[in-house]
């Protein structure tokens, strides 16, 4: 693949940083508009292996992809260029913020403004979805997991236990066909980090978040659950701080772990964003950096790319498990139901429209529709 310059990496993921509100699934859709449909960069299956690999490992898948596409375009540069840019923003959002809140004690009211994003958010992910589903729906098995990994999500059963289950089940069946049976075996990962830089508090929250940010799989709904536990029960942040953190993170755009910087900010100001910032989303650098070589020797492997057809289906049928569920929380009056249909019309009539218009024009279609 030719690599492309480091200037349009930054330049896109920036841009992307700044406008991709709603979660990982819709983050996800943004990205392959712009890298498999505008730009060509990677093929379609490509980019469905990519998400499959992202949710094999711990951490934000969101910004675990903008890494792989970094690695992919550019090599180790593009990578460290992709994820800083991704993430960029919406730290300096979310610090923003949280310098707000520490001195005046309460969040800016964007409601009005927010109630219109979410059904929009749905025709994002579900345009999204269609074709990397058409994509990675290439058997009647496939299609048998997929629907089993649906109803298992439903169910709530853990993500990884069915992402993982899912390519077990069709690498088994790959070797029974071929009469061998190789084993699947993963390799641990440790991180180290020399903190003597940092102040014993900030040593605290490094280290905390570090953990964190190696081992938390599945969403950042499972991010505050841990967050309470490290932070709220020991009596480091209050519960108040806790919710507030979490409204931050989903009204503002980019990865919702920014809202780590959030958190940091209010235990120990400036330095303890920023190393609760590097905590949580260093351990993602390190996992891409490790995987993204392995994973077109997977596709290269008859078995192990008939675990990765499976992994995909699974990580489709999430995403849409996600939007079900977001759907059931957001479209509950005519007037959320209205944006989601006149938005999703859109997409697939202008395939070329930028998501973020999408997104911007749901914004403002709430506004004024909360006004009659």
């Amino acid at each position: 693949m030719k690599k492309g310059p480091l200037k349009e990496l930054a330049k896109l993921f920036l841009k992307l940083g700044t406008t991709a509100f709603g979660g990982p699934a819709a983050h996800i859709a943004m990205m392959r508009q712009e890298v498999v449909v505008k730009r060509e960069w990677l093929t379609e299956q490509h980019f469905l292996d990519l998400i499959g690999a992202t949710n094999l490992i711990p951490g934000p898948n969101s910004t675990e992809m903008a890494i792989h596409i970094g690695h992919e375009r550019a090599g180790w540069k593009g990578l460290i260029t992709a994820g800083i840019c991704f993430i960029l923003p919406a730290v300096l959002i979310t610090g923003c913020l949280a310098w707000l809140y520490k001195d005046y004690g309460t969040l800016p009211q964007v409601q009005p403004f927010v109630y219109g994003i979410k059904p929009a958010i749905i025709s994002v992910i579900l345009a999204a979805v269609y074709p990397l589903a058409k994509k990675s729906l290439q058997t009647v098995e496939l299609g048998i997991i997929g629907a089993m990994a649906m109803v298992l999500s439903l169910l709530g059963y853990s993500e990884i236990l069915i992402l993982f289950g899912a390519g077990i089940i069709s690498a088994t069946i790959a070797a029974g066909r071929r009469k061998q049976l190789n084993a699947l075996t993963a390799l641990p990962l440790f991180l180290t980090t020399d903190a003597s830089l940092f102040s014993s508090r900030n040593i605290s929250l490094f280290l905390s978040f570090l953990k964190i940010g190696a081992i938390l799989y599945g969403s950042g709904y499972v991010l505050f659950a841990f967050l309470d536990s490290e932070l709220v029960a020991p009596g480091i942040i209050s519960r108040q701080q806790l919710v507030d953190a979490i409204a931050v993170g989903q009204f503002t755009p980019g990865p919702v772990f920014s809202s780590v910087t959030f958190i940091g900010y209010q235990v120990n100001g400036l330095s303890g964003a920023i190393v609760s910032t590097i905590g949580i989303f260093l351990p993602s650098f390190v996992f891409v950096a490790l995987l993204n070589p392995l994973v077109k020797k997977m596709r290269d492997s008859k078995i192990f790319a008939a675990f990765l057809n499976a992994v995909n289906v699974a990580s489709i049928a999430l995403i849409v498990v996600v939007c079900y569920q977001l759907g059931r929380d957001s479209l509950t009056n005519w007037r959320a139901i209205l944006i989601a249909v006149v938005s999703i019309a859109v997409l697939f009539r202008f395939r070329q429209i930028n998501n973020a218009c999408i997104v911007l024009g749901g914004s403002i279609a709430g506004y004024l529709l909360q006004l009659i």
